[in-house]
């Protein structure tokens, strides 16, 4: 059972806590007038078409069924797409890491390996770190391997943000509905 100074205390505590959040901001972000339209249907409308609300299928009809998945991100998309004849070694999409697996085309003893790795899911110059190694062999069991700087690296990051910013496009035209929910609602 609790004591009556327990009680107090506790009475005490809250109370003070509910008396101190008054004083400074809140942690909650407040609304600003200016950004939003005072008319409820344009602020409805300006929220759904910035992703901010929700539809309830789309009118009470069927759900579309689209579900976000690591080939929904367009870095991940276009660099699988730009190293879809390697075979993959380590794929870890909540990791960010891409790692093929020893890559030749020549019978010579000389093998390519890429690691990728998303430093962040927005397509910009510093999203990715890509590294690549050479791997030279004469026998079987004696290999050399060394981290490559070549001319490859920057043409496959460049490669890579290009398709990724072609993919982030086609999302966003796909993606994007415009809020007609009051004009039916009336008719």
């Amino acid at each position: 059972m609790i004591s009556q100074k327990n009680l107090k205390v506790t009475i005490l505590f809250v109370l003070l806590i509910f008396s101190l959040n008054s004083c400074g901001k809140s942690i909650l972000p407040g609304g600003d007038a200016k950004k939003f339209p005072p008319n409820p249907e344009l602020r409805v409308k300006k929220n759904i078409e910035e992703g901010r609300g929700f539809r309830l299928m789309d009118k009470f009809g069927s759900g579309t069924g689209k579900f976000e998945f690591a080939s929904s991100n367009p870095l991940w998309r276009a660099s699988l797409d730009m190293i879809d004849f390697m075979p993959l070694a380590s794929v870890n999409y909540s990791g960010g890491l891409l790692v093929t697996d020893w890559y030749s085309t020549k019978g010579d003893g000389e093998s390519i390996k890429i690691s990728i790795r998303f430093l962040t899911n927005e397509v910009r110059s510093d999203s990715l770190n890509i590294k690549i190694f050479n791997r030279k062999c004469k026998l079987a069991s004696s290999c050399v391997i060394s981290e490559s700087s070549s001319k490859l690296i920057p043409e496959l990051k460049a490669k890579i943000l290009k398709t990724a910013a072609i993919y982030e496009k086609q999302i966003k035209v796909e993606d994007f509905k415009a809020y007609d929910g009051f004009k039916n609602a009336r008719d």
